[in-house]
C-alpha cells in the first residue's frame, strides 16, 4: 500500500501549448520557435531538424506553411557558408513569439500561486514570483527538456 504524500512533497508543473493560426492552418508556435533557434543555432536546417527529432521534409513543410500564410520568408539561404539564416523578419517572428510565451507563463503561473494551495513550476522550472505577477521581462525561449544549451 502506497503512503499518503501531502501536496507540499510535490510541485507541480504549469504547461502551456500556445501556436497562432488562422483559417489556412497553423503558423506560428513553439515548435516553430524551435526550429528558427536552431537554424540560427547551426545555420543548417538540416541539424536544426536533426536536433529536435524530425525530418528534413518535415521541418521544410513547417517553414514553408509559415511562409505562405505570413507572407514573408523566414529563413534565407546563407550565400557565403550554404545552410541556412534567419531573415530579419523570421527573427522577429520568433523573437516576439518567445516574449509572447514568456508573458503568458508568467501570468498562468502566478494565477496558479494565487488559486491553489501549493508551489507551482513552470516548464523550464521557473516558478512564479513577484516579478511574474509585476509582468517583469521575459527571460528565455521554449526548449526542450533534453536541451541542454
Amino acid at each position: 500500500m502506497k503512503k499518503d504524500r501531502s501536496l507540499t512533497e510535490h510541485v507541480p508543473t504549469v504547461r502551456l501549448h500556445l501556436w497562432l493560426d488562422t483559417d489556412d492552418g497553423l503558423f506560428f508556435g513553439t515548435g516553430r520557435a524551435l526550429l528558427l533557434e536552431r537554424i540560427e543555432k547551426h545555420g543548417s536546417l538540416k541539424k536544426a531538424a536533426e536536433e529536435l527529432g524530425m525530418s528534413y521534409r518535415a521541418a521544410w513543410g513547417k517553414i514553408k506553411q509559415s511562409e505562405k500564410i505570413l507572407g514573408f520568408e523566414l529563413i534565407t539561404r546563407n550565400s557565403r557558408r550554404g545552410g541556412y539564416e534567419l531573415t530579419d523578419f523570421g527573427r522577429l517572428v520568433r523573437d516576439r513569439f518567445v516574449m509572447w510565451f514568456n508573458e503568458v507563463e508568467k501570468a498562468a503561473l502566478a494565477k496558479a500561486t494565487e488559486i491553489f494551495p501549493w508551489a507551482v513550476q513552470g516548464y523550464r522550472g521557473n516558478v512564479a514570483d513577484d516579478d511574474a505577477a509585476a509582468g517583469g521581462p521575459p527571460d528565455t525561449g521554449p526548449t526542450p527538456p533534453d536541451d541542454a544549451s
